[in-house]
């Protein structure tokens, strides 16, 4: 007996002993259980602008783990100060405030690549845009000038900022000339991601929940406030050291704001 013999013999056996396998049924038309969504206004405009970003500017993402345990302890302080009382304080106020000061520190990352001209364009002003989740869709409304403000008066205008586009309020201006972008992915539990860059700037700030975790502090392990941030960047304009260089610098400014604040102005 050769080995087809066996394989013959022992292939029809298991055919026959297997269960056929019905498929799910299914009822009722499968359109009716479908909805469909017009793609229009401001989800069709960030759909194609991102698309346009993703497929024009070759996108870089690094990442840097952080011990912002003085940052939350910084914010406490300030919700008790009188200058902060009707505003929001949030982590998020200080993540802005270190990324404008990381763009002090490396000019070259706020800017733009003009295509016709084929030149860079660092600005001199800091167009602060924030990602925004609203009903109808996701809106980047910007604050201008924010590098020349104050701490309070960011603060005020991030509220103002994020309040209008909750309430559907922001305007083509409010979302217009962006320099630099934040999306605050933590406060959907999210720890990191690979955010794709606005169109006409050339980076994005990502930042991550704050989780309790063990941290080597002090040459001890100590559980310790800790997040992520993630910087995208266009490597056309951004190379690997500038891109590491502010990413370094916001960190450095959430591990001590305090100092870096005296530090850097």
């Amino acid at each position: 007996m050769t080995r087809e013999d066996v394989r013959a013999a022992v292939e029809p056996a298991e055919a026959s002993a297997a269960p056929a396998v019905a498929a799910p049924a299914v009822t009722g038309d499968r359109a009716a259980r479908e909805r469909r969504i017009p793609v229009k206004g401001v989800r069709k405009h960030t759909a194609a602008a991102m698309v346009g970003s993703a497929f024009t500017a070759p996108h870089v993402t690094e990442f840097l783990q952080v011990d912002v345990t003085r940052t939350m302890e910084a914010i406490a302080r300030l919700r008790e100060r009188p200058d902060f009382a009707d505003v929001r304080v949030s982590p998020l106020l200080l993540v802005a405030k270190a990324l404008l000061m990381a763009i002090r520190r490396n000019p070259e990352i706020n800017a733009s690549w003009d295509e016709e001209n084929q030149e860079i364009v660092v600005k001199d002003y800091v167009n602060l845009g924030i990602a925004a989740a609203t009903d109808r869709g996701l809106v980047v409304p910007n604050v201008k000038d924010a590098d020349a403000k104050t701490l309070p008066e960011l603060a005020a205008a991030l509220k103002e900022l994020t309040d209008t586009a909750r309430a559907g309020r922001t305007s083509p201006a409010d979302m217009s000339q962006g320099t630099v972008t934040i999306t605050n992915v933590g406060v959907f539990g999210v720890d990191a991601g690979t955010p794709i860059i606005n169109p006409g700037e050339a980076a994005i700030l990502a930042f991550g929940q704050i989780r309790d975790m063990p941290w080597v502090h002090g040459g001890e392990l100590a559980i310790r406030k800790v997040t992520t941030l993630s910087l995208s960047f266009d490597h056309r304009l951004v190379d690997g050291e500038l891109g590491s260089k502010v990413l370094r610098d916001i960190g450095t400014a959430l591990e001590e704001p305090e100092l870096t604040a005296l530090a850097w102005g």
